[in-house]
């Protein structure tokens, strides 16, 4: 504890001043420190722990080991800049007229809310606030209250997450780790059409770091036969491959757009399974810079010190009803991986597969109450403190909800149920239970009717709480 001279105090007010400074100095000696790592473009299953045999992620693994793993959570909206908008300030992208990448320029966060963003919370505090990685946010970085200690999104940001946690630190820290991969798979796709849109075999090209990691991504192993490849090493195609029955006419009209509806229309069942090889393949690669993270993290004896939180912004279809990229509410684009992990405080190698969970409108609440800083008033999120430490929480919440430029989910846990902005069938209900691949839309399933109508009810719920004036156009009720 600091020690205080009591020479020139004059007054039981100031007296009573310095000990409360003195608790608080002890308050704040006992917070933990808070790593945040995401990941870019990486679904729920993606990883060992989750029970992927296709794939290593041992620094992954640990952290699941050590702490909870929240096998329902979902994106608030499994495309980049809204789910990392709401990751940072704890709302609903909507809030601010955001449902996709192409809002970013014209998206203003309100000042009240901005000075009320994740790395504002912590650093209003008494928190030390550093952000690396990619940040893809309307505005910059600095805005939302923190010290950028790198650009890069890989290797470098491994080792300058690194140096960052080997010096020493005076006061608790917020670091929040943003990678990029495994979102380099994207170019596969992409790289394709190109190709084939060209007509000489060539076309427009991922370049760079992302074309070189891509490139490592799809090589086969060093003296694997083709024969052993295909029947030993690389992933089957997903027993889900096939489009989904009944699917809405948004889906549809997404999957054969551009890139997607050429692979949609032409790849076949082994380019899908490549597709799914490289994939592994970047999810391997971004686990081994969060190895390095984590190792230095021990390193500088904080790890019992420090909670760390691992999430990713957005799934990615991986193959599955033959689609790519993320934006639709399958369980592949929408799920994602979300550890909570401080050891020996958190249930260690606890999975919940009970509760369904918000990546980004729980995050905040999560973070802030293992700070004790009290979480904005407003959010719609909660903490999943009490559920990753095995403690009984008084939950109440029966679903959860996300968006995109496409239409609104709400999840109640067996049943997903989504509205569609466009087309004349606008309504999917998947029982999760049943068909966890997802290959029947039983919204016009008469046995399902009263589901149906009870998750329509759900959907009113939320988009009136949450003040959704873009649904509330198109929702039924």
């Amino acid at each position: 504890m600091k020690r205080f001279s009591m020479r020139g105090i004059r007054g039981v007010g100031a007296v009573v001043a310095l000990l409360w400074a003195g608790v608080s100095a002890v308050q704040g000696a006992d917070r933990p420190n808070v790593l945040y790592i995401f990941t870019d473009q990486q679904h729920a299953g993606m990883m060992s722990c989750a029970g992927n045999p296709w794939l290593r992620t041992p620094a992954m693994d640990s952290l699941a080991r050590a702490g909870a793993r929240f096998d329902r959570a979902y994106s608030v909206n499994p495309v980049c800049v809204p789910a990392r908008t709401a990751m940072l300030t704890g709302h609903t992208p909507s809030r601010f007229g955001m449902q996709s990448n192409a809002e970013i320029r014209t998206t203003e966060i309100p000042e009240a809310v901005r000075r009320q963003t994740m790395g504002w919370l912590f650093r209003d505090a008494g928190y030390e606030t550093a952000y690396g990685g990619k940040t893809h946010v309307p505005g910059k970085i600095e805005d939302y209250g923190f010290d950028v200690i790198t650009a890069d999104q890989r290797e470098e940001l491994a080792a300058a997450c690194a140096t960052f946690l080997a010096r020493p630190h005076d006061r608790p820290f917020l670091l929040v780790a943003s990678f990029i991969n495994p979102h380099d798979i994207c170019y596969m796709a992409i790289n394709d059409f190109e190709r084939a849109r060209s007509g000489k075999g060539r076309g427009k090209q991922a370049k760079g770091d992302a074309q070189e990691c891509l490139a490592k991504a799809l090589a086969r192993p060093e003296g694997v036969s083709e024969d052993d490849f295909w029947s030993k090493h690389c992933p089957p195609a997903p027993a889900n491959l096939e489009p989904q029955a009944g699917a809405p006419d948004a889906i549809g009209a997404a999957a054969f757009a551009g890139f997607r509806g050429h692979a949609f229309q032409n790849w076949s069942a082994e380019q899908w399974r490549l597709h799914r090889w490289a994939y592994c393949r970047l999810t391997e690669r971004v686990d081994r810079e969060i190895g390095s993270v984590l190792a230095a993290l021990r390193d500088a004896g904080l790890e019992e010190k420090t909670l760390v939180v691992l999430s990713s912004d957005h799934g990615d279809m991986d193959g599955s009803h033959r689609l790519e990229h993320k934006s639709v509410f399958y369980e592949e684009a929408a799920r994602v991986p979300f550890i909570v992990s401080l050891k020996g405080v958190t249930k260690a190698g606890a999975v919940d597969r009970e509760h369904v969970v918000s990546a980004g409108l729980d995050l905040i609440p999560t973070l802030c109450d293992y700070a004790g800083i009290p979480a904005p008033a407003g959010l719609k999120g909660r903490s999943l403190r009490a559920l990753a430490e095995g403690r009984s929480a008084d939950w109440g919440r029966g679903y959860i909800a996300s968006e995109t430029h496409y239409g609104r989910m709400v999840c109640s846990g067996r049943y997903k149920y989504c509205i569609y902005a466009s087309g004349d069938r606008r309504e999917q209900l998947v029982d999760l239970e049943k068909d966890p691949g997802e290959m029947r839309n039983v919204a016009g399933a008469p046995e399902y009717a009263e589901v149906l109508a009870g998750h329509r009810r759900l959907m009113g719920e939320w988009v009136a709480a949450n003040g959704d004036t873009i649904a509330a156009a198109y929702i039924i009720r």
